[in-house]
């Protein structure tokens, strides 16, 4: 998971004419920085998915995301969660709900994660580039950003669909 946010001083990318110079809203007041991170996970077979936004990265707000994960499993499936290596993810101290199974991938391996897609596509499509008003904005432009792309079952099965992962019969 990748925060909604990115830092001070990071290069934002947008498509423009060659030899052209775009404006581009940048937030610029010298503030005390305060976070939000946006835990997601996809099911592209059911083009649904399960968020939360939260403060802070730790284990305790990943046992919250699986928890949260765990009531939009349909009853009686089990849940598979791609996860990269940070180190949130491969806790001990994880509280892993019956219905999930955790997969960790290998380490550099970023393309094995069809979320990496996701977070680019929340991006590109609405966190980025703006300056909001007020944490409050923040939090409002993760869930509004997060009801659109569920709203759009097909761009999730899109984006997270890989056509190594499917069954062969």
């Amino acid at each position: 998971m990748k925060p909604a946010l990115e830092g001070q001083g990071t290069l934002t990318r947008i498509w423009a004419k060659r030899g052209t110079r775009p404006r581009i809203k940048r937030d610029r007041r010298f503030t005390r920085f305060t976070w939000a991170y946006l835990f997601g996970a996809i099911c592209p077979a059911r083009g649904t998915g399960a968020a939360l936004v939260m403060p802070t990265v730790s284990i305790a707000a990943m046992n919250q995301h699986l928890a949260e994960i765990s009531h939009c499993v349909s009853v009686s499936a089990i849940a598979l969660l791609i996860l990269d290596s940070a180190g949130w993810h491969g806790s001990p101290r994880l509280v892993v709900p019956d219905n999930i199974v955790l997969l960790p991938l290998p380490p550099y391996a970023p393309e094995l994660n069809s979320a990496s897609n996701l977070w680019e596509y929340l991006r590109s499509n609405w966190l980025s580039p703006c300056v909001w008003d007020s944490y409050e904005a923040i939090l409002d432009a993760c869930c509004d950003a997060w009801n659109a792309l569920i709203a759009k079952s097909e761009v999730i099965t899109s984006i997270g669909t890989r056509d190594w992962a499917q069954v062969r019969i």
